[in-house]
């Protein structure tokens, strides 16, 4: 009724004032209380991009009314001129809220800041609220820090800025610092020492609407020789969302083409997201489950340290993710909790180079040795880093060397094909 009562308004130009009266608790009705008044205004609709072409679709008469557009982006290309501009908002927004101003190096923080809300290096957040926001909680900090000092000379530093994004933190930290609890106590099983046949970390990204944090879940794998192919346990129990799903398929589809002198393979295997009972959404784990896959199969373990993440084509190239600031520094607070010895680290997608802003602890640790951040852009290239062995290449009959990763992989399948077949002859 509203939007027909608007939509009525924006046709004539007049407003209707009714009263609405409710009698012995039936629906209330409405009666005209004076003749339409004209009216004339300027309406402002504001709507997500999907509510706006929902309108356009659902009531097209009404969304006509609504011509001039104005589209706002998320994000600004990040160069010394947006910086300027950034840099002299801070200085306005101190100006209007007398607030004290900020130095070079504050300026800094925040502006790293701002890349890391959208997650990228060449662009920076154009959301000025949550801006306005941690101007006003670093100046109370630096005014705080200043009377703790009894100091008259008040200047926003670096260290107020990074105390206002850590006492953030540390307000929405709780849950993962219960997952983090159960993994060094054993309730979680996650390795990050050593080397296991058929076994990863995989790295998820929990989002809890306004935060968010990164941990490390085992995927695991298991075959032997079959019909049915690769299943995921996950998905059989309904566990699991369409893009996970998605990006299963693509396993499937990629480990087939990669073994075509063999199809259809004579392999049953299962995958599955151990101790997982929330559901499991997104195909970014889809790198992780083809490794678990591979090291079953194969016969190498892998090592239990290097944490992975990636969505994968049908090709084998590896694709961005999202969330991976937090997956990394989630992983690497894990690693911290169980002992740190070098061996540590992240396999993440090179096509999400451009997106890290890490933390200064885990630049630190980084620079230190003590923390790994490693990239790959096709399957097989991270394959030998996690196996360290040549991931192998098809010759001209279909082969691949027999020391090769997929050379011991296709003598297996080769081996279950036998295995079926004379399983299949006995009965």
């Amino acid at each position: 009724q509203i939007l027909e009562k608007l939509h009525r308004f924006l046709r004539n130009g007049r407003v209707q004032i009714e009263e609405s009266v409710s009698h012995g608790g039936q629906a209330a009705t409405t009666h005209p209380v004076s003749e339409p008044l004209p009216v004339q205004v300027r309406l402002v609709l504001i709507a997500t991009r999907e509510e706006f072409y929902r309108l356009q679709d659902e009531a097209e008469e009404f969304a006509r009314f609504f011509n001039v557009k104005v589209d706002f982006t998320d994000d600004f290309p990040a160069d010394s001129r947006m910086y300027r501009e950034i840099s002299g908002y801070i200085a306005e927004r101190c100006e209007h809220f007398a607030l004290p101003h900020f130095s070079a190096e504050a300026v800094a923080r925040v502006l790293e800041t701002m890349h890391r809300w959208v997650e990228e290096k060449a662009y920076i957040s154009s959301r000025l609220a949550e801006l306005q926001h941690l101007i006003l909680a670093a100046a109370a900090e630096a005014r705080s820090r200043a009377q703790a000092k009894r100091s008259k000379d008040v200047l926003v530093e670096k260290q107020d800025v990074l105390a206002v994004l850590q006492a953030s933190y540390k307000r929405h930290r709780h849950p993962e610092m219960q997952l983090q609890r159960a993994i060094v106590e054993g309730d979680l099983m996650i390795s990050v020492q050593g080397r296991e046949l058929g076994q990863i970390n995989g790295l998820t990204h929990i989002d809890l609407g306004d935060a968010g944090f990164g941990s490390p879940v085992r995927i695991s794998a298991r075959c032997f020789a079959g019909e049915d192919g690769v299943i995921n346990i996950d998905r059989e129990v309904e566990m699991t969302g369409p893009n996970h799903d998605k990006g299963l398929f693509i396993l499937k589809s990629w480990l087939s083409a990669s073994f075509a002198k063999l199809t259809p393979l004579s392999l049953n295997a299962s995958l599955v997201f151990e101790q997982e009972y929330h559901g499991v959404e997104g195909d970014s784990a889809s790198c992780a489950e083809l490794y678990a896959l591979l090291s079953a199969i194969s016969g190498l373990p892998l090592p239990q340290g290097i944490a992975v993440t990636g969505a994968m084509n049908q090709h084998g190239e590896v694709m961005a993710i999202g969330g991976v600031n937090e997956k990394i520094e989630g992983y690497f607070r894990v690693c911290q909790a169980m002992g740190l010895d070098g061996s540590q680290g992240v396999l993440i997608p090179q096509r999400n180079a451009a997106h890290l802003v890490l933390n200064e602890e885990v630049v630190a640790a980084v620079a230190a040795g003590k923390f790994q951040i490693l990239t790959f852009a096709h399957v097989l290239e991270g394959l030998e880093y996690l196996t360290g062995l040549s991931a192998g290449e098809l010759d001209e009959k279909g082969d691949y060397r027999p020391e090769s990763v997929m050379g011991r992989v296709q003598r297996v399948l080769e081996g279950f094909r036998k295995i079926y077949d004379s399983n299949k002859s006995d009965d």
